[in-house]
């Protein structure tokens, strides 16, 4: 089978077109013949060798796949062959960007009918994350305030979405560009801030009264973890899921204690540890799919063999959306 493979760290050049065999399903184990794969922020940490666990070379990266069942192994009960199915991968000997891989029964959930796989694989990583920082860790109550920035990426336009299903009472999204703005306000958001701008962080204040937020969502660390920090409710709940800008910031603790605040770290394999929470919010995000209560941006769809190029785009700040190889 063909895959795409890192021998070495570095940038999307290190990223090779490889033949190998089409793995096994040992027990308790399916065979999938991929037919979507979910690109991510996290796909290219393991390229760099800066995850935040370590990646084991050679590599084939690629965590979120959606596809068809082509073989079972011994005890699996739930699945068979040509079922679709979307999943994150967790084994060592997963293949995410290549034409099959394996993947534990357990951690497999039906692709509802009517939902196509490119929709499916679009939820995953993205739709999970945004579902947990939301409710799991910014624990988000009826009537507050969120702050979702990088808000027309994969994340934030499904956490604009999920924050006004949870009954968020205001959705305040920053975004980089025009065109990206007003997509975060066709997903559902009532306010929309660019935050290139010097003092966006006093815009948000403005907009929300002189309060401030409740709960915030951040992904780039550095000057924007700073202002974030800076326009935060009493009580509020800043979640940081990712550090795209490579730039870490210092947090004085006794900065928090005048306003009760919270700042709250995400990584989403913790959540897959407890398999019924897991499943169930994943079940849940493709209900809402379903039903017509979801928009996914897909932002791309490519073959595998481009996969640096949109490895480059995506880092490049230059897409929205849900990035999506096709094998």
């Amino acid at each position: 089978m063909r895959a795409i493979q890192l021998k070495e760290y570095g940038g999307p050049e290190v990223l090779k077109v490889v033949e190998l065999d089409v793995p096994k399903p040992a027990e308790n184990e399916v065979l999938i013949k991929i037919e979507a794969i979910g690109v991510n922020y996290a796909d290219t940490a393991r390229r760099e060798g800066q995850y935040v666990i370590d990646t084991p070379l050679p590599f084939v990266p690629g965590a979120e796949v959606a596809g068809t069942v082509a073989e079972t192994g011994n005890g699996v009960t739930r699945f068979k062959k040509g079922d679709k199915v979307v999943t994150l991968l967790g084994s060592s000997r997963a293949t995410g960007y290549a034409e099959y891989t394996v993947a534990e029964e357990r951690g497999l959930i039906p692709v509802p009918e009517g939902v196509d796989l490119k929709q499916a694989v679009s939820l995953p990583l993205q739709g999970l994350s945004a579902y947990h920082i939301l409710k799991t860790m910014g624990r988000v109550e009826k009537g507050e305030t969120v702050l979702v920035h990088a808000a027309a990426g994969g994340v934030g336009t499904i956490a604009v979405q999920l924050a006004k299903l949870f009954e968020a009472g205001k959705v305040i999204a920053t975004a980089s560009t025009a065109e990206k703005r007003r997509l975060a306000l066709e997903m559902g958001a009532d306010e929309a801030v660019d935050y290139t701008l010097e003092g966006w962080e006093k815009e948000v204040l403005q907009l929300t009264d002189g309060k401030g937020v409740d709960v915030a969502l951040e992904m780039a660390g550095g000057d924007v973890f700073r202002k974030t920090l800076s326009c935060m409710a009493p009580f509020g709940r800043l979640v940081i899921y990712g550090v795209a800008s490579g730039e870490q910031s210092r947090l004085y603790p006794s900065s928090l204690m005048a306003q009760n605040l919270s700042v709250i770290g995400f990584f989403l394999p913790q959540i897959m540890r407890k398999k019924e929470i897991y499943l169930q919010s994943l079940s849940d995000l493709l209900g809402h799919l379903q039903k017509g209560e979801l928009k996914l941006t897909i932002g791309g769809v490519y073959p595998l063999e481009q996969a640096g190029e949109v490895h480059e785009m995506l880092q490049g700040r230059q897409t929205k959306g849900k990035l999506i190889l096709v094998p």
